[in-house]
């Protein structure tokens, strides 16, 4: 079961999402609002979420992927190709305040679950629709999935232009970053309703979302309309830009200020580089990046990754050792702000989970363990208002799905997809 939130400890106790998304992009944002105390009802298809199969897993349909996006929510199963789970559908949107879905419009307004159709029922409903590209748009309906979104808004250029070939990041970042659009858009949406008393649609689209958000810095030179320059940073473009190697492996360091290069081409015996014109200041430096990330490059070579983070420490100049993932674990600030949290399942699993990164000083909402597919499914039903009747006749017919409780079991095998 969900952990009970406590309307004292919690920003966004009370407020009640119905989330249709799958996979990362709504998952995400509504994993957000989660963390934030908002009781999150997971509808998922008869089928599940595609994630709860993505990666290994020690328990049916709690895949890592799954694991990763899903705490702090409850989830029910309706399947709303029958117009009775339709119907029930409904009856939650009474009581919700934000309906999230990631469906092409056409198909919600099929299942007679537009926007017109539910906000007319709860005027006070947030709409949040999830797309790839904007309604009106020449690309308006197209499916869009992280790849797709990255290369189409530029990522895999930048990548082209630092390392020669283009490439996606290697992290589901479309997916992530749009979630994170989503969930603020929903938060100031919710804010508008508690001065207005009305609700409203919203869209969140994939791709305007990454574009805006590449194009903070890589605009550079095409915000000047009447002396246009080119795109791209050219700080964050150079290929020398990376990990400077050291002698015993890899070093972050970012001198940024004039005093930090000084600084550091003194006291690494420097002192030309310290005066030379095109380090002088943080414009000379920007023009001749690369020039200027190669001699540190060749500087940092000589000397331990121990030796850089001991000078920079007494320079005041900012620097870190490169952590690889199964090192976050043993990160001594991560373990001191207990960021990493324990859970077991209630099968007698023990998972490993992050916590909210966000701490507030009236907000508190510990990590629980993702639902099962179909765990809640009696219960949100009831708490919407159907009979006990109404409800064993719609999972009887199919068109609900109740989980049944988990036995003490031996794990699954650790990989599956």
């Amino acid at each position: 079961m969900t952990a009970p939130i406590n309307p004292e400890h919690s920003a966004l106790a009370g407020v009640r999402v119905l989330d249709l998304t799958t996979v990362v992009f709504g998952p995400y944002a509504s994993l957000i609002l989660a963390d934030y105390g908002a009781d999150i009802i997971k509808i998922e298809s008869p089928e599940g979420d595609s994630t709860r199969r993505t990666g290994p897993r020690q328990e049916p349909d709690l895949a890592a992927i799954f694991l990763g996006i899903n705490r702090n929510k409850r989830s029910i199963v309706l399947n709303l190709k029958q117009a009775d789970a339709r119907d029930a559908l409904l009856k939650l949107v009474d009581s919700a305040d934000v309906l999230m879905h990631s469906m092409r419009p056409a198909k919600m307004a099929k299942l007679g679950l537009d926007p017109q159709t539910l906000c007319a029922r709860n005027p006070r409903l947030i709409y949040a629709g999830l797309y790839g590209f904007g309604e009106g748009g020449a690309y308006a309906g197209q499916p869009a999935y992280d790849d797709i979104v990255q290369g189409l808004a530029g990522i895999a250029d930048i990548t082209q232009r630092q390392g020669g070939e283009p490439r996606y990041l290697p992290t589901i970042a479309a997916d992530k970053t749009c979630g994170q659009v989503a969930a603020h858009a929903i938060l100031a949406a919710l804010f508008q309703r508690e001065r207005t008393g009305q609700g409203q649609q919203l869209e969140v689209p994939m791709f305007e979302s990454m574009a805006s958000y590449l194009l903070v810095e890589h605009f550079y030179g095409r915000h000047l309309e009447d002396t246009p320059g080119t795109a791209g940073y050219p700080r964050v473009l150079a290929p020398w830009r990376r990990p400077y190697q050291t002698t015993d492996g890899y070093l972050c360091m970012m001198p940024y200020t004039d005093a930090h290069w000084q600084r550091f081409f003194n006291e690494t015996g420097q002192p030309e580089l310290a005066t030379d014109a095109r380090f002088a200041d943080i414009t000379a430096r920007t023009q001749h990046i690369e020039d200027l990330y190669a001699q540190v490059g060749s500087i940092v070579a000589h000397h331990d990754t121990a030796h850089w983070l001991a000078l920079c420490q007494r320079l005041e100049i900012p620097a870190a050792p490169v952590n690889q993932l199964e090192d976050l674990e043993r990160d001594p600030h991560l373990r001191s702000v207990d960021f990493f949290v324990p859970l077991t399942s209630a099968a007698g699993h023990r998972y490993r989970f992050t916590r909210n990164p966000v701490r507030l000083q009236r907000s508190d909402v510990a990590p629980a363990m993702p639902p099962r597919l179909g765990e809640h499914t009696r219960e949100v039903l009831q708490q919407a208002g159907l009979s006990a009747d109404q409800i064993e006749q719609l999972l009887a017919q199919g068109g609900a799905h109740q989980s049944s409780p988990p036995n003490p079991s031996p794990p699954l095998p650790k990989e599956s997809s």
